[in-house]
């Protein structure tokens, strides 16, 4: 081994791996020397600083030596040798010169009983007139009409800040800060002009925006509201800062000035000073999307929904957004993440997100992964983790060149999650589809961790490729028919997938790709014991799996699927409204008779 091969494997590089198609790829050098700069050396006062997990409730054996412990609720402790017993949190020792950030987490959280939802886009939802995106306060009108049938969970795309100021950055996966929420979903009570059966973006944002204004404008300010900003700290005023600064200077702050680039500088907070009033507006939007938001879920448990809403963390954030802005140390730069080819990715993807690198996480005790995860779990009883693999390990891109795998601190990651989940109640879904790391479900499952099961896929890829039957499902998991970005059941079944890609001349064979699409929709159906909704929905009600998914867009007869990967302008991702609006959702017979199908399999609690 090399000197630079060495310096490779010790930063946490993997460049020679298998693909998800079996294919064994290896990384150029210059790949390594990229991903090497990207990785570059700590930030100064965190160089003698590290994290390390330890089990809640449990004396840990420490070196010799002098050490003083501060608790989390700022304790402080003198000794040496062992450590007493910690409650579950965060705690700091301070060893050799060392700082210690630990990490006192429970050893796994409680399974939840049998149960079903339902998930939907939010922007999709629609009542009266197809205007606007779906509202936060319809949320919590759909979860009551769901809690009626048994369902135990709404879930939702992610909702984090988006780029108001850019009309074709509206990616629920792309956001600007994951932290803050969209306010694109805010009720303002002031009616939206109607666009059809697909969201035109620019125009609905700059209708919510003037309502928005004008809302604002006759809020003569309120004590709740005060306590709220007072609470939110320098964090908060940092993100209002950001938005009034992309109104002038635009949404991405790789294009700012670079005295506005860097949110401590001088020019900055003069520009904060000067603009009070629109940082007060930004401010107040955030309140409003919070109140609201926070109002959906109390109803939802209300309702009796054992976990109310499901919401969803994505996996990275814009590299030129409100995190990255405010964060810039944690985020490597001129890199993406992304994923290696693999069966729905032949080409391998990328998704054009900051990853937070490995080394500042470990050396802040992962301050902001704790952050993002109460963020929202705030409003939530369930929490989905998009692309939980890279808690494993993250694949990195390279501008202009081919990626390869960087090591993450998984078990560190998950003593995080599980404490965080344990001091909200919640239950984890990890989205754990793509190539699978040795071991990583095992890691999960042994920390409480549920993944996902998607009937689609769920086969015997090692003999005959057979649907699995519902037993065969795992026990740890949630199961659905497929997911945001796959096919609907009546799409899948007619094929409109295969439409798309042939139409984008992906398909080297579009007859025989249908011709073996047919023979997978007589397969299932013959495992399912039907064609239609109901054999689908009684075949996930009898699936092993611990939590079932039903689509919002199956019980409303859709046939165009919400995102179509490798996509920009070719399909229109983001964009499509449910064929029924709330009301009809939420009286659909399909509903109802759905709600019966998993009350006969013991789902309603």
């Amino acid at each position: 081994m090399s000197d630079f091969d060495d310096t490779c494997r010790r930063a946490g590089l993997t460049w020679v791996y298998r693909d998800g198609a079996g294919r064994m790829q290896e990384a150029p050098v210059e790949s390594r020397r990229a991903v090497l700069a990207a990785l570059s050396a700590l930030p100064d006062g965190l160089r003698q600083a590290t994290s390390l997990a330890i089990a809640a409730g449990q004396p840990k054996d420490w070196g010799p030596g002098p050490w003083v412990l501060t608790t989390e609720d700022g304790a402080e402790l003198r000794g040496e040798g062992t450590l007493p017993p910690l409650p579950v949190g965060y705690h700091r020792i301070r060893h050799n010169g060392w700082l210690v950030h630990l990490l006192a987490a429970p050893p796994r959280l409680p399974a939840p009983s049998r149960r079903w939802g339902l998930t939907v886009p939010l922007f999709a939802l629609w009542q009266g007139e197809r205007a606007g995106m779906g509202r936060y306060p319809q949320l919590g009108t759909l979860a009551e009409g769901l809690a009626r049938h048994g369902a135990a969970f709404v879930g939702i795309n992610p909702i984090h800040a988006g780029f108001p100021t850019d009309a074709n950055s509206f990616s629920p996966y792309a956001p600007s800060h994951r932290r803050r929420l969209n306010t694109l979903h805010i009720d303002t009570g002031t009616p939206l002009p109607e666009t059809g059966e697909l969201i035109d973006y620019p125009r609905t944002i700059r209708a919510q925006r003037a309502a928005l204004e004008d809302a604002f404008a006759a809020f003569t300010g309120s004590a709740a509201f005060e306590a709220w900003r007072g609470d939110g700290g320098a964090a908060l005023e940092e993100f209002v800062t950001h938005q009034a600064l992309s109104e002038v200077q635009g949404g991405y702050w790789g294009a700012w000035p670079l005295p506005y680039q860097d949110p401590k500088s001088p020019e900055v907070q003069r520009f904060a000073r000067e603009r009070a009033q629109r940082l007060r507006f930004h401010a107040w939007a955030q309140w409003m999307a919070e109140t609201q938001l926070f109002d959906s879920q109390t109803r939802a448990k209300t309702a009796g929904m054992p976990f109310g809403l499901y919401l969803d963390i994505a996996v990275g954030t814009h590299p030129h957004g409100a995190e990255t802005w405010a964060e810039r140390d944690l985020f490597a730069q001129g890199v993406s993440l992304g994923a290696p080819p693999d069966l729905l990715g032949p080409s391998g993807q990328r998704w054009g997100l900051a990853p937070m690198r490995p080394d500042v996480l470990r050396a802040t005790g992962y301050a902001a992964f704790a952050q993002t995860l109460r963020a929202q779990l705030r409003f939530c009883g369930l929490l989905r983790i998009d692309h939980i693999l890279g808690l494993e390990r993250s694949f990195w891109l390279p501008d202009g060149l081919p990626g390869l795998y960087v090591t993450m601190p998984r078990d560190e990651l998950l003593a995080v999650l599980r404490i965080e989940a344990t001091r909200a109640g919640a239950a984890i879904i990890g989205e754990d589809l793509g190539t699978i790391p040795d071991g990583l479900r095992d890691a999960l499952d042994a920390s409480g961790v549920m993944g996902c099961r998607v009937a689609m896929f769920e086969r015997d890829w090692q003999g005959t490729g057979a649907f699995l039957t519902p037993d065969a499902y795992t026990p740890t998991a949630l199961a659905s028919w497929g997911t945001h970005d796959l096919p609907t059941w009546l799409g899948w079944r007619q094929g409109r997938d295969l439409d798309w890609r042939a139409e984008l001349g992906e398909l080297a064979d579009p007859a025989a790709a249908r011709t073996a699409r047919q023979a997978e929709v007589a397969a299932f159906d013959a495992v399912a014991g039907g064609g239609d909704l109901t054999g689908l929905h009684r075949f996930l009600s009898r699936a092993a799996s611990t939590l079932v998914a039903v689509q919002g867009e199956d019980l409303a007869g859709a046939i165009e699927q919400c995102n179509l990967p490798g996509t920009l302008h070719e399909h229109p991702n983001w964009r499509r409204r449910l064929p029924l609006p709330l009301s009809g959702l939420i009286s659909a017979p399909t509903l109802e008779h759905t709600g019966r199908i998993m009350q006969d399999a013991g789902r309603n609690g």
